[in-house]
């Protein structure tokens, strides 16, 4: 079965963000939402998966971003989930 498996990295809270303080800053505020108070900006991808489980599915794409260092753990969270069926953009292979 063929599942997709998203992956955010995103720069670890202790990190600033300057990409997305400037979001925030000239964009977010200076359009009046200023109910919005912080923007952080990440990378998003998308894995479609051949595998016999969803279980499977997010292991072999944990082990992928762990391996081929997709991310620096010095300086990035990553989150690895299971994307609903449906939802989101279409993975290639789709």
């Amino acid at each position: 079965m063929s599942y997709a498996v998203e992956v955010v990295v995103m720069n670890k809270r202790s990190a600033r963000d300057p990409e997305g303080e400037t979001i925030h800053r000239h964009l977010v505020l200076r359009k009046g939402y200023g109910q919005v108070k912080g923007v952080r900006v990440g990378k998003y991808l998308l894995f479609r998966v051949d595998a016999g489980s969803p279980r499977e599915a997010l292991s072999i794409v944990r082990e992928l971003v762990e391996k081929l260092r997709i991310y620096n753990p010095v300086v990035h969270d990553v989150e690895v989930r299971l994307r609903a069926e449906g939802s989101g953009p279409q993975v290639p292979g789709d």
